[in-house]
């Protein structure tokens, strides 16, 4: 067979994964392993845009019964990588409205676990029977070990080098000093003749101590829109509060507020703690968090929320400004996850930014560096768009 014959056929089989059955007149049936992936995609995708007879060929693909669904689940396992997979099980619980599912266990035994899988089990966590429970705790312990070793490592780096520097004295003891940077500090100040540096400046830094150098306050809207955000800031909190020179708070609000601070040694418990969805009073968990505060130039308090605010809005900018004030380190975070650009309240978000504080959306990433740049109480308006650069390029 020619290769010319060869290519041509390979391009008819890649159109025919691609248009699905609806092409199988012209281009033939899909065989083999074709054929398995394309009627796993056909369970999902072939039901239509709508109308009374779209959910009966989409109950004709998968069906009601869990069983069916998780032999559905592990095909698609079998047959496409993780990050399709992921998508997939995302598009099969909106468009199919498998939700219900999700509650027995032989169900979640199958499912590929990641961020939005374990969204949604959070936010079904209420009404979830026992016996699935234990099979949704480890799905969520599954994908909160792989961020900790994603995110752990640098996160440590990050804060406790910011903190190394923001000790840094200009007037250290001799066994302070940091002769390093002295050097470097001092290098215009070169004598040739003498082969040496004059140091003008001597850069050092504090004794080391094992006391809390900064309070930090995580406040974490908890509506349906952030479970992503939600499930990041749990892990981050939990990571920040192992770090003795940090003093970690976690509060997670809709119209009521929960202090889940007690529970951050152990972030599977702190997820399950939460309660994704209902309304939003950003005021009422500011006015809390504010009680935690007693050290106002050395805490750090990040609000992560799209500032859809159902509380009183006048009082929450004075809050905020009752903080930046006395020295406290604001972050407003639009979104803490890989995303892309959030919904957000435009009026909110500008109202901050003319108090100082800039509201802006930050990935998994980055929130180490800016947790840094917190600490050094560098300027996080230019944080925010050094990001903004980043993302877009």
């Amino acid at each position: 067979m020619s290769e010319e014959s060869t290519a041509g056929r390979e391009r008819a089989r890649r159109w025919r994964m691609v248009l699905g059955g609806a092409a199988e007149e012209s281009l033939g049936k899909a065989a083999g392993r074709d054929g398995a992936m394309d009627g796993a995609l056909a369970a999902l995708y072939d039901g239509g845009d709508g109308g009374e007879g779209t959910a009966d060929r989409r109950s004709a693909g998968l069906g009601s019964s869990a069983p069916k669904v998780a032999r559905w689940l592990g095909d698609i396992r079998e047959y496409f990588p993780s990050t399709v997979v992921q998508v997939m099980q995302a598009d099969a619980i909106d468009r199919l409205d498998l939700t219900r599912l999700l509650l027995e266990p032989e169900m979640l035994a199958a499912v590929e676990p990641d961020v939005h899988l374990v969204g949604t089990l959070l936010s079904l966590n209420r009404v979830m029977p026992a016996a699935a429970k234990e099979t949704a705790r480890q799905v969520v312990r599954t994908v909160v070990e792989q961020l900790e070793r994603r995110i752990e490592k640098k996160t440590r780096a990050a804060v406790t080098g910011a903190l190394n520097r923001a000790a840094r004295i200009s007037r250290p003891k001799h066994a302070d000093i940091d002769w390093d940077r002295t050097i470097l500090a001092n290098l215009k100040h070169y004598q040739a003749e003498h082969r040496t540096v004059i140091p003008e400046r001597l850069v050092g830094y504090g004794r080391r101590t094992t006391s809390v150098q900064r309070d930090v306050v995580l406040c974490v809207d908890q509506s349906g829109s952030m479970a992503a955000s939600v499930v990041f800031s749990g892990v981050f909190a939990a990571v920040l509060a192992s770090m003795r020179s940090l003093r970690t708070s976690l509060v997670v609000f809709d119209t009521a507020v929960v202090d889940l601070t007690e529970q951050l040694s152990d972030p599977v418990e702190v997820l399950f703690g939460t309660q994704l969805g209902g309304g939003t009073d950003i005021n009422r968990a500011i006015a809390y968090s504010q009680q935690l505060i007693t050290r106002p130039r050395d805490s750090i308090f990040v609000l992560i929320s799209d500032l859809y605010e159902g509380g009183v809005r006048d009082e929450m900018l004075r809050r905020v400004a009752e903080m930046t004030a006395a020295g406290v380190q604001v972050v407003v975070l639009l979104a803490l996850s890989d995303e892309g650009a959030p919904a957000y309240d435009h009026e909110n978000a500008a109202a901050l930014a003319a108090l100082g504080v800039p509201a802006f959306a930050c990935t998994p990433d980055a929130f180490p560096d800016l947790m840094a740049a917190a600490i050094e109480r560098r300027d996080l308006l230019a944080f925010a768009e050094r990001l903004a650069d980043q993302q877009a390029h």
